[in-house]
């Protein structure tokens, strides 16, 4: 049986291990970036910024995400996960899936907003938000479905459209940074609009 020569697995773990540290450094670039995105517009934060918040050059940051696109994918992949996992998957009870969304707005709302506001003039954003909408529509279609399954494909849609408005950020941010109310007001009011949407399919019959 043959084995490994000891030069052949000192070579091993030194790609193990540079690979590790590449892992880690990436990491560090990501989260900086999104830590001066939760703070300010895209247009004001800087590579060299980043690059210094991360411990790095400006030329690794360069060399691993090509410069600001490269970094918003990135934090977009990051997002996500973390949006999956912290809103999960309550199909069929509209409290849950409520305090979950209510929960992941009070961690990413502000920056959603903040992006949302620069939509326009930031061509490299679009792609990415329009990603957001369609996960988070896709999101709502899964936790409402036992609501909207039996309806015909017009009137899901429209189902669809009044339930995923409930829903959206907007709504939380007119409610808790425009008209100030706590988190707990602002769930109770989010829900209580899904639950009269979801109520008025069940009379309807639609």
């Amino acid at each position: 049986m043959n084995s490994a020569s000891p030069s052949s697995i000192r070579r091993e773990y030194r790609q193990g291990a540079r690979a590790e540290a590449a892992e880690i450094t990436g990491q560090r670039i990501v989260g900086a970036f999104l830590t001066a995105l939760r703070q300010q517009w895209l247009e004001d934060i800087t590579l060299e910024q980043v690059a210094r918040d991360a411990g790095v050059s400006v030329q690794t940051v360069i060399r691993r995400f090509g410069g600001k696109p490269g970094l918003l994918e990135a934090v977009a992949e990051l997002v996500e996960l973390d949006v999956r996992s912290a809103r999960g998957l309550p199909r069929g009870d509209i409290e849950t899936t409520v305090a979950n969304l209510c929960t992941d707005y009070e961690s990413t709302g502000d920056m959603l907003v903040r992006l949302l506001a620069q939509e326009a003039r930031h061509p490299a954003l679009q792609p990415l938000l329009a990603l957001g909408r369609a996960h988070h529509r896709q999101w709502v279609a899964e936790v409402t479905e036992p609501w909207i399954e039996g309806l015909d494909a017009p009137a899901r849609e429209a189902a669809l459209d009044a339930i995923v408005a409930s829903l959206d950020v907007y709504v939380w941010n007119l409610l808790r940074r425009d008209m100030g109310r706590s988190a707990d007001q602002t769930r109770a009011t989010i829900l209580g609009m899904a639950q009269a949407i979801l109520r008025d399919l069940k009379t309807s019959g639609r």
